[in-house]
């Protein structure tokens, strides 16, 4: 089914999704985090043992789901290509940024879409900062921004990333000595998932509605400003309003800045956070979900953001980069207000100085 070709269709593609997302968050998946991109990756890095934090340690059949599925849906409909451009470190870099600004907010702009339609105004005050690094991200492409054009490569080149993605979630079931090869969480938001196979099927079929319905929340911010198009809008609407209903109805909707699960209320570092994020997803060419499922149809320079994004999770955690959530005062220990710490805030601004550079160092060579 092609979703592009009306807004209706979008508006179902997201419903869609929206209904996948409600579903595996009635089957066990964290409360406002029912699927998170930028978290899900930062627990498959934990998973691999690319950081050490117990907590947040869990191979997600999710995202690899998503590549699988886009794999699928984007060979079926001979849309699979396989392809590959330039300034491959500079997409390392970007992909690194887009994870530390998602985990100084505590969520990719998937999360964050989530979070708002639990009534967390945390997100709403981030999406300000998302939507400004967006704009900022579609002022530099309208004056020539770019990592030049992406040329076609041998088919199995393109396998890559799902193969590697498959691989990882094989690697999941292997025990050594009894002992199991990858890390799982026992507490924390990496021991809340939903059942295995639940969270694979959901993975897949997100990765087919989101390849037809080319869903990405940077490109529809992005194209409301330079072309003035709502389609790629009307995808994340969808989501929206199934989430808010499925939040309402099910007691999980808590409007405030404050109680809301894995968030916190450090309002301008969750601006800077997702301005990053909104920035860096437009000169990548597309947002955290965007780069799973260019991944999966072929494109290697998506892969390589991916692979930016497992080492920014790896970074942000092994080095304190990422934010804690607020917690409420207890009989055993005091309130906290979560937020980043002086290295998290740091590396937000270090980002921010990084993404002019590559704006301004990076534009289209003119024919002479």
């Amino acid at each position: 089914m092609n979703f592009t070709d009306s807004k209706k269709k979008l508006l179902l593609a997201g419903a869609i999704c929206g209904i996948i997302a409600a579903v595996l968050a009635k089957l066990g998946n964290p409360a406002n985090m029912a699927f998170c991109i930028a978290c899900f990756l930062r627990d498959t890095a934990g998973a691999l043992k690319l950081h050490t934090t117990e907590t947040v340690q869990y191979v997600r059949p999710e995202t690899i789901g998503i590549v699988l599925g886009a794999f699928g849906i984007a060979v079926a409909t001979k849309e699979y290509r396989s392809s590959a451009g330039s300034s491959p470190m500079i997409r390392f870099l970007l992909g690194m940024m887009i994870m530390i600004g998602s985990l100084v907010f505590l969520g990719c702009p998937l999360r964050m879409v989530l979070r708002m339609s639990a009534g967390d105004l945390n997100a709403w005050v981030a999406l300000i900062g998302f939507a400004a690094g967006v704009g900022t991200g579609a002022f530099f492409l309208k004056r020539g921004f770019s990592l030049s054009r992406a040329y076609e490569t041998n088919k199995i080149s393109g396998t890559v990333a799902p193969a590697l993605m498959l691989g990882i979630f094989i690697l999941s079931f292997v025990t050594v000595g009894g002992v199991a090869l990858l890390a799982t969480s026992k507490t924390g938001p990496g021991s809340m998932h939903a059942p295995i196979i639940a969270s694979l099927i959901g993975g897949i079929l997100f990765g087919v509605v989101a390849q037809k319905s080319r869903m990405c929340f940077a490109g529809g911010i992005r194209d409301m400003i330079l072309v003035r198009s709502f389609d790629l809008i009307s995808v994340i609407a969808g989501l929206f309003v199934v989430m808010l209903i499925y939040n309402v109805a099910t007691g999980n909707f808590h409007i405030g800045f404050t109680g809301q699960p894995i968030a916190h209320a450090q309002h301008l570092w969750n601006i800077l956070g997702m301005y990053v994020v909104g920035f860096a997803a437009v000169l990548a060419g597309g947002c955290p979900l965007r780069q799973l499922v260019l991944a999966g149809q072929g494109s290697q320079d998506a892969a390589v953001t991916v692979l930016g994004m497992f080492a920014g999770a790896a970074a942000a955690h092994n080095f304190g980069l990422a934010a804690s959530a607020a917690a409420a005062a207890t009989a055993d220990a005091p309130a906290v207000a979560g937020g980043p710490g002086t290295a998290g805030k740091a590396a937000v601004i270090i980002c921010i100085v990084l993404l002019f550079v590559i704006a301004v160092c990076n534009k289209r060579k003119t024919a002479k």
